[in-house]
């Protein structure tokens, strides 16, 4: 399972589209608002279908998901480059936030049962933490390339290799092994709607699990603050050139992060204390230099990320797993939301490195709840 993991994760964000879709779509004459309307579009489909993705997710097969998933998004990509224009860039970011929701739950859901049924599962957080920082250095190596491929080809060439990619990646996903899963138990009940009740019941019969799918989505804030990495860089008063090393360096802390998830795990609460600590004082800091607290901050946050949903599957039964695991994904919608409304209102008043101070508080909270026994 694990090179197929590590390729599905790769091509998945091997896209070459991703640094510059934003000026595809001002070259093609969309405004500001317009081209924020798109995110908020995809936002917002992402929300709608998270847990219905996670519920069909408990009724078929995963690995069918999960080749459909990269499918969607690339159908996406080639509506970008071959018609552009808003309804095509909005179509696209509606099959894209589609094909996001069909692999969310559905691929923790298909590994942990993969690895349970192999008497494995104490592998899944590193497992799952190294494929993501597989993701990550996709993402690392396809961002340099695109400016040679857009200067040879145009957007077109960019499209091309975008959905090339997630060709591939639908091939790696259909590729991954499947346990088997009990049919009769996924086929009793009401359909779909007896898996909802099933996987809302079992979270209010658990509060410790209702616990941790909240402290899971605080976590997730560090997703919506890597959108202001290049302020908070820019903030430290180097030149707009040093600008993408600074973030490349919080990118490379994440991926060591996730590459080293499933390691010392018991240290998870006061390993989050402590990155929280890095993050106020490196943001605040003004310094470039403070940006290597902030990359290490966010290697702890991508590491102790995995260890909470580690727990989460731990406390999750085979019935309603993907579901469940989509109720995360709902909460981190909304954190991420919190996360962009503060911001948006703090930075009338504030700079970047107070306000990234700000938001690692509620890391602190995560870390000080989670140093508690279990």
């Amino acid at each position: 399972m694990t090179r197929g993991l590590h390729a599905y994760a790769f091509f998945q964000d091997f896209v070459l589209l991703y640094p510059v879709y934003a000026l595809l779509f001002a070259d093609s004459g969309l405004s500001e608002a317009q081209i924020s309307s798109l995110f908020a579009l995809w936002s917002v489909t992402s929300f709608t279908l998270e847990v219905p993705s996670g519920v069909l997710a408990d009724r078929v097969s995963r690995r069918l998901l999960l080749a459909a998933a990269p499918l969607l998004a690339g159908a996406g990509f080639a509506l970008w480059v071959l018609l552009p224009s808003y309804p095509a860039f909005a179509v696209g970011f509606v099959l894209w936030g589609a094909g996001g929701a069909l692999g969310s739950g559905a691929l923790e859901a298909l590994v942990y049962e993969g690895l349970a049924a192999a008497g494995a599962a104490h592998r899944y957080p590193r497992l799952i933490g190294r494929s993501r920082a597989v993701a990550t250095a996709a993402v690392v190596v396809a961002t340099p390339l695109a400016s040679p491929v857009l200067a040879a080809g145009g957007y077109a060439a960019l499209g091309a290799a975008s959905v090339a990619a997630c060709v591939c990646a639908a091939a790696a996903g259909w590729a991954l092994p499947e346990a088997p899963r009990d049919r009769a138990a996924s086929d009793d009940g009401d359909g779909e709607a007896g898996v909802l009740r099933d996987a809302l019941a079992e979270v209010r019969r658990a509060p410790a699990l209702l616990g941790v799918l909240a402290l899971l989505s605080v976590l997730s804030g560090a997703e919506a603050l890597e959108e202001y990495l290049p302020l908070l860089a820019r903030s430290t008063g180097v030149s707009d050139t040093a600008v993408p090393p600074l973030v490349l360096l919080v990118t490379a802390g994440t991926a060591v992060g996730q590459w080293c998830a499933g390691h010392a795990t018991r240290w998870a609460g006061p390993a989050l204390c402590a990155a929280a600590l890095l993050l106020a004082v490196g943001a605040f800091s003004g310094h470039p230099a403070g940006m290597l607290g902030v990359a290490a901050a966010f290697g702890v946050l991508a590491w102790a990320g995995v260890a909470v949903e580690t727990r989460l599957q731990e406390r999750i039964s085979d019935r309603s797993r993907a579901t469940v695991t989509s109720l995360a994904g709902i909460g981190t919608e909304t954190v991420g939301l919190l996360f962009f409304a503060v911001y948006g209102l703090g930075s009338v008043w504030a700079g970047p490195g107070a306000l990234f101070a700000v938001l690692a508080v509620p890391f602190l909270v995560v870390g000080l709840l989670l140093w508690r026994p279990r």
